[in-house]
C-alpha cells in the first residue's frame, strides 16, 4: 500500500498541468507604430533613440501634427538621416530627467530637460506636437547643449 501511495504521488509530482489564459475585456493592447500616446513619453522615446544610436526608432518619434518627418515630403531620406545624425550627437546622455512639461503655443507642450554627459550637466527645451492621437518631438533646442555636439 505504502508503495502504491508513493507511486501515486510521484505520477503527481511529475504531471505536467497547462492553464489556458483568456486575456479580459479590459485589457488594452499595446499602441506601437510613429509616435508616443503623451508628450512625455515622445521625449523618452526620442531621448532613448539617441543614446540607442538608433535611425529608425528616432524617425518615427520625430514629427509635428502632420506626423513623423519620415513620412513628409519635407526632406528627403538622406537628408533625414543626415540631420536625425547631428541630433544623435548633440543630445547624446548618460542619464537625463524631465524638469517641468508645461502648455505651449498652438496645442504644444515644452517639456525642459536635464541631459547629463559625464559630469557635465545642460538643461533645454523640447516641443512635443500632437499629430491626431499621437504626440511627436517637433523640436529640441540645441543651444544649451552645443558643447554635446562637438564633444567627444
Amino acid at each position: 500500500m505504502r508503495k502504491l501511495l508513493l507511486g501515486l504521488l510521484l505520477v503527481a509530482a511529475c504531471h505536467k498541468q497547462t492553464t489556458t489564459v483568456t486575456p479580459s475585456p479590459r485589457t488594452t493592447a499595446v499602441r506601437t507604430g510613429p509616435g508616443a500616446d503623451t508628450p512625455r513619453a515622445a521625449v523618452d522615446a526620442f531621448l532613448g533613440a539617441v543614446r540607442a544610436q538608433d535611425l529608425q526608432a528616432m524617425s518615427v518619434i520625430w514629427g509635428n501634427k502632420e506626423g513623423p518627418v519620415r513620412d513628409s515630403k519635407i526632406i528627403g531620406r538622406d537628408e533625414l538621416e543626415k540631420r536625425e545624425v547631428v541630433l544623435m550627437r548633440c543630445f547624446r546622455h548618460d542619464s537625463y530627467r524631465v524638469l517641468s512639461d508645461i502648455p505651449a503655443a498652438d496645442g504644444e507642450r515644452q517639456l525642459q530637460v536635464e541631459l547629463k554627459r559625464g559630469t557635465v550637466a545642460r538643461t533645454t527645451d523640447f516641443f512635443t506636437a500632437r499629430g491626431g492621437d499621437r504626440w511627436f518631438v517637433r523640436t529640441a533646442n540645441v543651444d544649451p547643449v552645443k558643447e554635446f555636439c562637438t564633444g567627444k
